[in-house]
C-alpha cells in the first residue's frame, strides 16, 4: 500500500507498443428512454433506434487502468413535425468529442490555472489519471475556453514605441 510522498513507479514506463498498455475498465451508462417530448413542437416522440458512444474518462489511479464510458442513448422521431433527435448526453460530453467533460475541465485547469505547458499537461493526465489526451487537443480546449489567450481587443493591438 502506498502512502503520501512514497515513490510509486509508473507501470507503463518503457512500453513502446500500444498492445502492451493496460486494458481500459468499461463502465456502461444507459440514457435510453421509450419516449421524449419533441424539442420543436413538444409532442410525444417515440424511440426508433438506440445509439452508442464510447467516451474516455479520468482513469482508475489505484488500478493504473484507463476508464471508458460506453453510453447507450435513444434516438427519437416526432410523428407530428418529423423532427429526429437523439437523447441529450451533453452533461457527459460535448457533441463529437471523445472525452468526457471531466477530462476537458481537468486539462484546461492544468494549463490555465496551474500554468503547465500543453505537453506537460498531456503527460500529467496520463501519469495521474490514466487518460491519454494529445497535447494539440488540450491546446484546442484551452483556446476555446479562452484560458491561455494573450490576445488584445480589436483596435487595441500593440504598437511600436512607447504607450
Amino acid at each position: 500500500m502506498s502512502g503520501p510522498g512514497e515513490y510509486v513507479p509508473d507501470v507503463t514506463e518503457g512500453i513502446t507498443r500500444v498492445e502492451d498498455l493496460p486494458e481500459p475498465r468499461i463502465e456502461r451508462r444507459c440514457r435510453n428512454r421509450p419516449a421524449l417530448p419533441c424539442p420543436r413542437c413538444r409532442h410525444r416522440a417515440g424511440r426508433y433506434a438506440v445509439g452508442s458512444r464510447t467516451l474516455h474518462d479520468l482513469g482508475d489511479a489505484r488500478a493504473n487502468r484507463p476508464v471508458d464510458l460506453v453510453v447507450a442513448f435513444s434516438r427519437h422521431r416526432c410523428l407530428r413535425c418529423g423532427c429526429c433527435f437523439p437523447r441529450d448526453i451533453s452533461d457527459l460530453a460535448l457533441p463529437y468529442c471523445q472525452y468526457t467533460r471531466r477530462v476537458q475541465q481537468r486539462a484546461v485547469r492544468l494549463v490555465a490555472e496551474d500554468g503547465l505547458p500543453y505537453q506537460a499537461a498531456s503527460w500529467h493526465l496520463w501519469r495521474d489519471h490514466c487518460v491519454f489526451v494529445p497535447y494539440a487537443t488540450i491546446q484546442n480546449w484551452v483556446e476555446a475556453a479562452g484560458g491561455k489567450n494573450a490576445g488584445h481587443a480589436f483596435g487595441q493591438l500593440p504598437r511600436r514605441g512607447f504607450g
